[in-house]
């Protein structure tokens, strides 16, 4: 990270900023042809931290992760436009965590709900849910098992 002084490697302060975000970047990459997607997502922290999503189980995020399943995701928070008298003054304060990982489809039932959970978790909701079993049939869950994180500040 060429500013220093902006970045965040505190874990707890990483996961504040996952905790705050609303949507997850994450990129795709086939060949030299990168493809960014916009996803609801829920994190699981501890040793084996993993971010997961639920998506249809066609399309061209599906097929791309079949030719190649590492990815870099993005997430931010906390925007605030700041102003000035000239263009150049302007800025913004955001906070932000940018990581890199593996994404597999995840076939498990049992793991499938653990992962609906945790994105349900993430959006507000404190208990495990129900799941309607045709709908469950035709949704995929992902995980993005995370190898690394930084955060950064302005």
């Amino acid at each position: 990270m060429r500013r220093k002084e902006r970045q965040i490697s505190d874990i707890k302060e990483i996961e504040l900023i996952i905790s705050q975000s609303d949507v997850c970047r994450i990129a795709f990459a086939d060949n030299n042809t990168p493809y960014i997607v916009v996803m609801n997502f829920g994190y699981s922290g501890g040793a084996g931290k993993c971010l997961y999503f639920h998506c249809a189980g066609e399309g061209k995020k599906i097929d791309m992760l079949r030719k190649n399943n590492y990815v870099c995701f993005e997430m931010d928070t906390g925007h605030k436009i700041l102003t000035g008298r000239d263009g150049c003054d302007w800025g913004m304060n955001y906070s932000s965590v940018v990581g890199f990982g593996n994404i597999t489809v995840v076939t498990d039932e049992k793991d499938r709900i653990t992962g609906l959970n945790y994105i349900m978790k993430h959006y507000g909701g404190d208990q495990d849910f129900n799941y309607n079993e045709k709908v469950l049939a035709v949704t995929t869950v992902l995980r993005l098992d995370i190898e690394e994180m930084t955060g950064k500040r302005k």
